[in-house]
């Protein structure tokens, strides 16, 4: 698998990555260690994990598997921490329990670092250096090699990275960003790309697949063994089942056809190719999935294609998302 700089780094990842959002819970052992290693065999490094998910669990089970099924060295591991299960704070950017949930997320995953530690989630109650300050912390003491931010909008993520560059050599800059990014969401191109470009932070795709609906499964009816199917998440996935998205699966099956591809391949390949991508994460049920989705490595949309895809499904802009002189 072709391997790209994660933003203005020297790390380099597989440019599609594997996530473990269910594993723990609705990924059992068996189907994740089939995961990993029809992953790892295809070249693939990225692995993306988050304290919350399964509550620890996901990360509890990437660390079994690691060594005894894959080389830790083979991985390039991503976490985050930051969100809470607090309903009465969401969120906690504190430098305290930043690296308390650090070390916790060591010890679940059986290593002595992470090679990317993300914070997961703006905190306004929080100041932002003192989040930020957390991330340094960790990159000197060693127990995270690179760091970045996942669900900032765009003037976050630019005052976040314009502070980290202020001080070279005594912060550690920002080398990537996670945000859903797919044909079915285009929202971060308005302002977070925009930024992301120009500071040099690199953009790794959630949902790419805009959670399932671009394969076209969802198109006649709900598979019962879907997502959309399942109790607690079929809320995740509804918000994509509107009219609007069907026209883009719609176009997407059409694109689909005349190359003789599927619609998964075409939906991650557009995405996995937009300017300021580096990795789109991908979440599967199992390893029959994970092959379908790895498949794309063999895929480039021709140019038309990708037009009519951007017409299809573009948003919309206006100002001042977009220079005024156009307006």
């Amino acid at each position: 698998m072709e391997q790209r700089h994660l933003g203005r780094t020297g790390l380099r990842v597989s440019r599609i990555g594997l996530g473990t959002l269910t594993w723990g819970r609705d990924t059992d052992e068996h189907d994740a260690a089939d995961m990993l290693k029809t992953f790892w065999e295809a070249g693939g490094t990225l692995v993306d994990t988050a304290d919350v998910y399964g509550d620890g669990e996901s990360e509890y089970l990437l660390g079994r598997l690691v060594d005894g099924l894959v080389p830790r060295r083979d991985l390039v591991i991503s976490t985050k921490a930051g969100s809470v299960a607090d309903p009465d704070r969401r969120c906690d950017g504190s430098r305290g329990h930043l690296l308390a949930a650090l070390d916790a997320s060591l010890e679940r995953l059986g290593t002595d670092h992470v090679d990317v530690w993300h914070v997961h989630v703006y905190d306004p109650g929080t100041p932002l250096e003192e989040t930020l300050q957390a991330l340094d912390l960790a990159v000197a003491s060693g127990r995270a090699r690179y760091a970045g931010v996942a669900n900032f909008c765009g003037w976050q993520l630019a005052k976040a990275a314009t502070w980290q560059l202020a001080a070279p050599g005594t912060r550690t800059r920002l080398a990537s960003t996670q945000l859903e990014y797919s044909l079915l969401q285009r929202g971060v191109e308005r302002e977070v790309l925009p930024a992301a470009l120009d500071l040099g932070v690199g953009l790794l795709p959630s949902s790419p697949l805009g959670r399932g609906v671009l394969t076209g499964k969802y198109r006649h009816t709900t598979p019962p063994d879907s997502r959309g199917a399942s109790e607690h998440l079929a809320p995740f996935v509804e918000p994509y089942l509107d009219d609007t998205a069907t026209r883009i699966v719609d176009a997407v099956t059409t694109a689909a056809d005349g190359l003789a591809v599927t619609p998964l391949q075409v939906a991650l390949a557009w995405v996995r190719d937009r300017p300021g991508v580096t990795a789109p994460i991908v979440g599967a049920r199992n390893a029959q999935q994970l092959t379908a989705a790895l498949s794309v490595e063999a895929l480039s949309l021709p140019d038309e294609i990708c037009r009519a895809l951007d017409d299809v499904s573009a948003p919309v802009h206006r100002y001042p998302d977009h220079d005024w002189s156009t307006l």
